[in-house]
């Protein structure tokens, strides 16, 4: 067991950046976040004096001896871009979701992480906060007998009323898939295990989207992505799952996440979260119960961070890792290829189900 503490460089300072800062600094017997880096290196000299860090610009994070660990913040169409960069400077990385946005870049990172001895990550973590610690333990726990369903369900109007530039999620790589699946879909698979197929339609329900944030009001927002995703998942265990992730749906009662089994069913909170609340129905009881949280639920992005240098520190394996985000990553893409084939798409990758956190991690 070690003890060193591993040093973090972000590369990418834009809105997901804070938080990172904040949610590292929960680990500090494990990471230090040290050092940042950006596109436009004035917005990332201006970001290292809010946060008491170094500017740095992506060479020489790279080049560094002294970070170990580079926290990927790019925009989706670069992730595998820089991520395999940083693989090839011999820095383990932590990638914001998704891992890629196609299948061939996905399984290139995991393969160059392999060769070049450095650990991978990629959100999204959430799994691993007390809600879906709470949910996995009571699944494992046998308290509704085997599972052999589960529902996931975002459905939304889309971002362009309110965000200040909506027009990267309507582009190769954003979609309500890509852009929110990765919650959905790893929390699947931490619950219920690896997917075996996939089959889905995927259309575009709204023509036209309209900016209606203040600073860009009435601008058109162009679509070359499809945004309403509807299939059904066939998991290795032999369960099944319905999924819907839309940014065509004004207001809807369906649950985000429900997991169903043979005593009983379980209602799991909100995946882009690290919260609760989380209820358990069983046979027995007759009713709905809302369950205490197990796990810590006072944790933030950068805990699948810090799970890798625990995982160095102790070697073992991380959780939040390449293998998982890369499965979820391929289950993403099989919606739009069931569509257009009109098939069911069998899911190549198939890693094991992260382990569990301990009780009261």
């Amino acid at each position: 067991m070690s003890d060193k503490i591993y040093n973090v460089g972000l590369i990418g300072v834009g809105n997901i950046a804070p938080q990172y800062i904040k949610g590292c600094a929960l680990f500090p017997e494990a990471i230090k976040i040290t050092a940042c880096s950006d596109i436009d290196m004035q917005r990332a000299e201006s970001f290292a004096n809010e946060n008491g860090i170094q500017a740095m610009t992506v060479d020489n994070m790279l080049a560094s001896p002294d970070i170990d660990i580079v926290i990927n913040l790019t925009i989706p169409a670069v992730h595998a871009e820089v991520s395999l960069k940083a693989i090839e400077a011999g820095k383990h990385v932590h990638s914001e979701k998704p891992l890629a946005i196609t299948k061939e870049d996905g399984q290139r990172i995991v393969k160059a992480a392999a060769e070049k001895g450095v650990r991978v990550g990629c959100a999204p973590d959430t799994f691993l906060g007390g809600g879906g610690q709470t949910a996995r333990k009571l699944i494992d726990d046998g308290a509704i007998g085997t599972p052999i369903a589960a529902t996931a369900f975002m459905l939304s109007r889309g971002p362009e009323p309110w965000h200040p530039n909506p027009f990267f999620y309507y582009q190769p790589g954003g979609g309500p898939m890509l852009d929110m699946g990765p919650y959905y879909m790893t929390a699947l698979v931490n619950l219920m295990g690896p997917v075996q197929s996939v089959a889905a339609v995927t259309t575009r329900g709204v023509p036209r989207r309209v900016a209606g944030h203040a600073a860009i009001k009435g601008q058109d927002v162009p679509i070359s992505v499809d945004t309403h995703y509807s299939g059904t998942l066939q998991f290795a265990s032999g369960a099944t799952g319905t999924a819907i992730m839309s940014f065509d749906i004004a207001a809807h009662h369906l649950p985000r996440i429900e997991i169903y089994g043979t005593e009983g069913s379980i209602s799991v909170p909100d995946p882009n979260t690290f919260k609760g609340p989380v209820q358990l129905y069983t046979l027995e009881s007759g009713e709905w119960q809302d369950i205490a949280l197990t796990h810590r639920d006072d944790v933030g992005r950068g805990i699948g961070v810090a799970d890798i240098a625990k995982g160095l520190q102790s070697n073992q394996p991380h959780r939040a890792s390449g293998e998982l985000a890369n499965h979820v990553l391929e289950i993403m893409l099989a919606f739009d290829e069931s569509s257009s084939e009109h098939k069911h798409i069998t899911i190549e990758s198939q890693p094991e189900r992260p382990a569990a956190l301990p009780v009261n991690i």
